[in-house]
């Protein structure tokens, strides 16, 4: 990415100082590149997530570029060129990250720590929330605590009125529908979900992609999320199904028969809602029986491991797509 800096200072990061660039990690990554941050930042807020907002190039940001590129009428090159630079150059204004201060409201739990991993066990919580102040942090802007240590290096304690610099994800609207729960609306704002989104027409599941993408009336692809989907066990089911409906902040009801990995003498178990449930903060029922598109609590590995077949985003865009689709929505699952 280097040799793009000097083309697009517009894209830079200049005001956090002479060792922005240079902030290494601890675990052997490379530094956060603020030119890719910035990239990743502005297709965050466009609808094309590039995952984990880190700084950092790789298979969810290459996805997240090719789906800007064709919404443009670009040849998807999946690289951050120089057309492409341009064609981000119009939300620079978007910066790549912001210094806040941090209050009561912001740090509320519950947390839950440790979480564990039997389900019968977990069934018996009050929440599968957060397991600490850092995690839920990092998850409200869509990143993970990795980065956000190295974006806040010296340890300092996370408490009401600290200051913290965190990648840009704060949206450009809250003014959800007026008829939400008003729990799905708190984890909307907590979880800065855009507000303002395109109506979905039809979803398109892509195995070979790795991707769902979000087409209107038009056939003009307006959005595009990088996805797990299926395994050797349990298949993405290729076809065309609906979306019946949206189950917000669910419940999950673990039958240990659906799963090829439970363990032996597992029993049948409810788990409660919370971010770090198996599916999440919202589960997309689709007229495939168990099968549905939901969040996740280990964001960071979207698209490299598989699923029980379901089709799994990061909390925050499963949380956004859910604002996109209606029930009727068609979704075409492909190879």
């Amino acid at each position: 990415m280097r040799k793009f800096l000097g083309l697009s200072a517009y894209l830079a990061c200049a005001s956090l100082g002479p060792n922005a660039l240079a902030q290494a990690g601890t675990s052997g990554k490379p530094p956060i590149d603020y030119t890719i941050l910035h990239a990743q930042v502005i297709l965050d807020h466009l609808g094309f997530s590039p995952g984990i907002l880190d700084g950092r190039d790789g298979q969810s940001l290459t996805a997240a570029l090719k789906g800007f590129q064709t919404s443009r009428g670009m040849t998807p090159s999946g690289k951050l060129d120089t057309s492409t630079l341009k064609a981000l150059a119009p939300y620079a204004s978007l910066r790549p990250v912001r210094k806040l201060t941090l209050d009561a409201e912001t740090l509320k739990g519950p947390y839950v720590n440790p979480i564990p991993k039997d389900p019968e066990k977990q069934a018996k919580l009050p929440s599968l929330g957060y397991t600490r102040p850092l995690e839920k942090l990092a998850e409200m802007f869509h990143t993970t605590p990795e980065v956000l240590v190295e974006l806040n290096p010296g340890g300092r304690a996370i408490g009401p009125g600290a200051e913290f610099v965190f990648p840009n994800a704060l949206p450009a609207s809250r003014d959800y529908p007026a008829d939400i729960k008003p729990e799905w609306r708190a984890t909307l704002t907590m979880l800065n979900v855009e507000a303002k989104v395109p109506e979905a027409d039809h979803l398109v599941v892509d195995k070979s992609e790795k991707v769902l993408k979000v087409f209107d009336k038009q056939d003009r692809l307006v959005a595009q999320f990088n996805a797990t989907m299926g395994s050797e066990h349990d298949p993405l089911p290729i076809g065309t199904w609906k979306i019946y409906g949206a189950d917000t902040n669910p419940k999950f009801h673990y039958n240990p028969k659906l799963f090829w990995d439970a363990r032996k003498g597992s029993d049948p178990a409810m788990l409660p809602p919370g971010p770090n449930g198996p599916v999440g903060v919202v589960w997309l029922d689709l007229s495939k029986e168990h099968y549905g598109i939901h969040g996740t609590p280990e964001p960071q590995l979207i698209g490299r491991t598989e699923s029980h077949g379901c089709i799994r985003l990061t909390n925050w865009d499963a949380a956004r797509l859910a604002l996109m689709v209606k029930p009727g929505t068609k979704a075409v699952f492909q190879e």
